[in-house]
């Protein structure tokens, strides 16, 4: 019963074909083409991902340009100096600001400092309020003065918290006035335009 393949292969003849009926090929690839679309139709496809990364590029570079104007360390209102911040006065000498005691401190110097510079680039002073404004700015100076006294006492005792704490208030001070100046001037302008 059983027969070797070998044997039934020798004594009867298969229909075996030489290569592929005539349209296999051109079958195949129609059914390919339905089921896999071609890759030159996905390249032709616009990609959103490269248009993703270019608006986060640009969006960072303007980031960066923002801040960057934000915290220059001179501001200038008509000409006149208003206040150096202290990154200048440790450029003069060698005074231990609140950044060098810790990267905390430094990132809530850096805010007040970027916050007080903002606050004085917003400020519009019309001719009734320059009296007003130059009161404010030598306000600002003393307390700029009392913040180099407190960066010397930093530099020579070392940071303590009450030194730090001072400082610290200084610059809070420093934009709540800024803060009031801009309410006093609205409402000199706002009474200005009543008249």
């Amino acid at each position: 019963m059983g027969q070797d393949i070998k044997d039934l292969l020798k004594n009867e003849q298969l229909h075996i074909q030489k290569g592929l009926s005539d349209g296999h090929e051109a079958r195949f690839l129609e059914r390919l083409d339905d089921v896999l679309p071609l890759q030159e139709e996905k390249t032709k496809k616009p990609s959103f991902s490269i248009y993703k990364i270019a608006a986060a590029v640009i969006l960072i570079i303007s980031l960066g340009s923002l801040a960057y104007q934000q915290l220059q360390p001179n501001v200038n209102i008509s000409g006149e100096e208003v206040v150096k911040t202290d990154s200048e006065a440790t450029e003069n000498s060698n005074l231990i600001s609140l950044g060098d005691v810790s990267p905390d401190l430094k990132k809530i110097e850096d805010y007040y400092l970027a916050s007080i510079n903002y606050e004085l680039t917003q400020v519009e002073v019309s001719e009734i309020g320059k009296q007003l404004f130059k009161s404010y700015m030598d306000k600002l100076s003393l307390l700029n003065e009392e913040h180099k006294v407190l960066q010397n006492e930093l530099t020579e005792i070392g940071p303590n918290e009450q030194t730090i704490n001072a400082m610290i208030d200084n610059l809070q001070f420093r934009l709540k006035l800024l803060y009031q100046l801009k309410e006093k001037l609205n409402e000199l302008k706002k009474s200005e335009n009543d008249v």
